[in-house]
């Protein structure tokens, strides 16, 4: 397996002799399309049409609650089994500053599949197969830059898939509860852009 992963990061990864308008649009996908995250949990909780505000805010819920699953199994992971990053070993070329964390897996991939297939299953299909399509784009971007290595990307992958199923078991024992607790709450901290219009109640 450890061959195989290797042999597909060489096969992916950047050379010297890549145009530099690639690596730059690599550099640009590697660090900023993750954003779409937050910034589509922020909107779909604050705003939409009346109707649909409350089943955009348990989808917000249900991904917050398979975020922090994945997140904090990719930590125990990475903290009890490291695997070293390709620039680490010397494998490889590195166009992307990073810090020599442990590897696998992804964080980024974590979190964009995970992103990706709780929208696929709670939302609509064409916005999972939108945002899988930009998982895949990180992905690519990643080990292309010399930062990840395949497999760390299918763990991010894996990982999302096993936390979105513990999110709607977690959602079927107590989401109406946590939902209506985070409702009250922000009705509470968002009272005066809620009274002035600015954001959906």
């Amino acid at each position: 397996m450890e061959a195989l992963n290797r042999s597909l990061f060489l096969w992916i990864n950047a050379t010297p002799d890549t145009p530099a308008w690639l690596i730059s649009l690599a550099t640009l996908v590697a660090r900023d399309l993750i954003t779409i995250v937050p910034v589509l949990i922020v909107a779909l909780w604050l705003w939409g049409p009346r109707s649909q505000v409350g089943s955009q805010r348990r989808l917000v819920l249900k991904t917050a609650i398979a975020l922090a699953c994945a997140l904090t199994v990719s930590w125990l992971i990475g903290s009890l089994y490291p695997h070293p990053r390709p620039f680490v070993i010397g494998l490889g070329h590195q166009f992307l500053a990073h810090d020599a964390t442990e590897s696998y897996p992804s964080n980024h991939g974590t979190i964009i599949f995970t992103f990706a297939i709780a929208f696929f299953c709670w939302h609509r299909a064409w916005s999972g197969v939108v945002l899988l399509a930009a998982g895949l784009a990180i992905a690519w971007s990643r080990i292309f830059l010399g930062v990840h290595w395949p497999m760390d990307m299918l763990g991010g992958l894996l990982l999302g898939m096993l936390s979105c199923l513990v999110a709607q078991v977690t959602w079927h024992f107590c989401g109406r509860r946590l939902l209506h607790n985070i409702s009250s709450l922000y009705r509470l901290l968002f009272a005066f852009p809620i009274r002035k219009g600015w954001v959906r109640e």
